[in-house]
């Protein structure tokens, strides 16, 4: 269940970092998705295991955000 739930975030996530990069991004929706799914994943893993934050905790909504931001950067350097 705790998958599921970092999915549906990342979702959640994906769709709010688009929004919050600056500058256009020629990336569809469902690429955007997949980067914040992986930013979600990515996130939860690395905090949990920092132990950061534990699972459920607003820190890790936080650290999904900006870890799907990061991806996002890197995807447009990638992309250029």
């Amino acid at each position: 269940m705790h998958i599921l739930w970092t999915i549906l975030i990342g979702f959640v996530i994906g769709l709010i970092a688009r929004a919050v990069m600056p500058g256009t991004q020629s990336i569809g929706f469902i690429l955007t998705v997949v980067i914040g799914i992986v930013g979600s994943l990515l996130a939860t893993y690395v905090g949990d295991a920092m132990h950061w934050y534990r699972a459920g905790q607003t820190a890790g909504f936080i650290a999904s955000v900006f870890g799907a931001i990061v991806l996002l950067a890197l995807y447009r350097l990638v992309a250029r």
